[in-house]
């Protein structure tokens, strides 16, 4: 029921109980004037968790790593004016990588915009194209019409944001007063749905997304999958373990390969039968012909390997078929046959009960072969080693996590290692990325959402210019409701640049000053600034915590003079194992 009290509490009330009703759980709120209708309403809402972080672009990432981790919209909400600009990193994020967010920026009412009062930019449409729908509620009055209003505006933001895979921004402007003042004469309505809403708790308008596949579109994808000789199957990434259930069902029943990217939740938990080929990334940089797939069906994002990305898309390569949720084309090679828009827990589930065809078991064990070999490959470089590497670092992420436990990458090399380096392992351990963007901003912030949407422990892994770029994070980290470990890889400043083509075009002097910019942070003071227990790690034995042990920054000194040359020794000992 709304809060009677004045025109500004009846209106966000409505709007907020309607979120609720929608499946809405979590929200996250800066501080402010303006905002304060939305901040009381969220705070009387019994069914949203209200998180309070005092950085809007800190704000905007926890309530993306909210939305990553339930599955479900998450809010975040500012007050008016540059408040609102700080949210646009994490929109960004939310639009290229399909996650629900819901933005409710608030703002002056029509009369106090372009006449100089302060704390006002133009918000309308702030986000541009990267919201999927954008709506500037207006000025009402607690009516009948006011109200429901308010309300179905909230049912349609879920909607959209759920069956478009990404933000949805609603600006909010309020008039005087903005705070709790009684005005009793304020709330005329009389309808009992503007008042009440849907009894029993149900949403004014209920959203459901559009995305099941048809009969049709059943039976035309068996009918391809059946076909293929030598099918593949590639998994990229999503958040969503019942997708990567459905997908290794699918596997299953072709007999296909699974190519898994770190984030697809494939490496990590036991997946059935089918080879689940982790070291592909270097399988594919010297792949040999009797590797080659007939058909590679495609779920999820197209995963950060180039090698993968140039063996998919080359000449006379690969027939390929792409599941992508309906909104999206995740099909940068240009050369798929299809792109089949569809749920894609339902299509691999639905077609896989359909499938007659006999798993082709020498086409899978050429597969196993392979990858046991860049396995083994992999282990033999790195036990000559005697020192902590980056490589090293992402193997041992493979017994890190416990079951239950969470796992945040930085894009840059985090990422890239853990493709390459990662095995995974049986423990039931999700894995996320904010690879939408390919940023490394908000990333402790993300990890601190994370948190809250599963209400897991989460463990998070980046480097020391990831962590220069939110530090404020870690104060949205010490509100965690689960343990935080930031596992800090240091290796002085954006050492991925040594990998590419400037660092040989480049004097060696200007190279460093241009592309590597160390930090130059002091990771034991950081952490004791924001109050983090520290760790410095010099043997991998050294990153694992105890399982009740409080947030903690596990800093890991490596000397980066090497790296490139260790990977490029590992991806030829792979070649030479697989090759040969």
């Amino acid at each position: 029921m709304i809060d009677r009290t004045n025109r500004n509490t009846a209106l966000a009330s409505a709007l907020v109980e309607e979120l609720g009703r929608c499946g809405v759980r979590h929200a996250v709120l800066s501080p402010g004037s303006r905002s304060s209708p939305l901040a009381l309403a969220l705070d009387r809402e019994p069914g949203i968790e209200l998180t309070m972080v005092l950085d809007e672009r800190s704000a905007g990432f926890v309530a993306l790593g909210a939305a990553l981790a339930s599955g479900t919209p998450a809010v975040v909400g500012c007050t008016s004016g540059s408040a609102a600009a700080n949210l646009h990193p994490a929109v960004v994020e939310a639009d290229l990588a399909g996650v629900p967010l819901l933005l409710l920026t608030s703002d002056r009412p029509p009369e106090l915009r372009d006449v100089g009062a302060g704390q006002t930019i133009d918000q309308i449409k702030l986000y541009g194209s990267s919201v999927r729908w954008f709506c500037e509620v207006g000025t009402h009055e607690a009516d009948d019409d006011g109200l429901l209003h308010l309300r179905g505006s909230a049912c349609r933001a879920v909607g959209e944001t759920t069956a478009g895979r990404g933000p949805v921004h609603l600006n909010l402007s309020w008039r005087d007063p903005l705070g709790p003042e009684p005005r009793p004469d304020d709330v005329t309505a009389a309808d009992s749905l503007a008042l009440g809403g849907r009894a029993p708790d149900r949403p004014l308008t209920m959203p459901v997304p559009g995305s099941t596949p048809s009969e049709a579109l059943l039976e035309a994808a068996a009918e391809a999958f059946s076909a293929a000789e030598r099918p593949l199957i590639v998994a990229g990434r999503t958040p969503d373990p019942e997708v990567a259930c459905a997908v290794a069902g699918l596997a299953a029943s072709l007999g296909a390969p699974l190519l898994a990217d770190t984030t697809s939740q494939l490496r990590f938990g036991a997946r059935g039968t089918p080879p689940v080929v982790a070291a592909y990334d270097l399988i594919l940089r010297e792949a040999p012909a009797d590797l080659d797939p007939d058909l590679v069906i495609r779920f999820g994002d197209m995963p950060a390997s180039k090698a993968l990305q140039a063996w998919l898309g080359r000449t006379g390569g690969p027939d390929q078929i792409i599941v992508d949720p309906p909104g999206g084309w995740n099909e940068p090679t240009r050369r798929a046959r299809a792109v089949l828009s569809a749920d894609a827990a339902h299509l691999a589930t639905d077609v896989a009960e359909r499938m007659s065809a006999s798993a082709p078991q020498a086409w899978s064990t050429r597969w196993a072969e392979a990858e046991e070999r860049a396995q083994a490959s992999i282990d033999a470089v790195l036990g000559e080693q005697d020192r902590l590497t980056e490589p090293g670092i992402a193997r041992s992420l493979s017994g890190l996590p416990a079951a239950g436990d969470q796992l945040l990458l930085a894009s840059s090399m985090p990422i890239r290692d853990a493709e390459a380096f990662t095995r995974g392992g049986a423990q039931a351990v999700r894995v996320f990325a904010n690879r939408g963007a390919n940023g490394i901003d908000g990333l402790i912030s993300t990890a601190a959402g994370l948190t809250r949407g599963a209400n897991a422990p989460a463990w998070i892994v980046l480097g020391d210019l990831a962590l220069a770029h939110d530090l404020g994070g870690l104060a949205a980290l010490r509100q965690s409701p689960r343990p935080v470990r930031v596992v800090l890889v240091d290796n002085g400043g954006g050492r991925i640049f040594e990998f590419l083509p400037q660092a040989s075009q480049v004097d060696a002097a200007r190279f460093e000053e241009l592309f590597i910019t160390p930090s130059q942070l002091e990771p034991e003071r950081v952490a004791g600034l924001f109050g983090l227990d520290y760790v410095q790690v010099d043997s991998p034995g050294k990153l694992a915590v105890e399982a009740d042990a409080p947030d903690t920054l596990l800093h890991v000194p490596v000397d980066p003079s090497g790296n490139v040359e260790l990977h490029r020794r590992i991806a030829a000992q792979v070649a030479e194992a697989v090759g040969g």
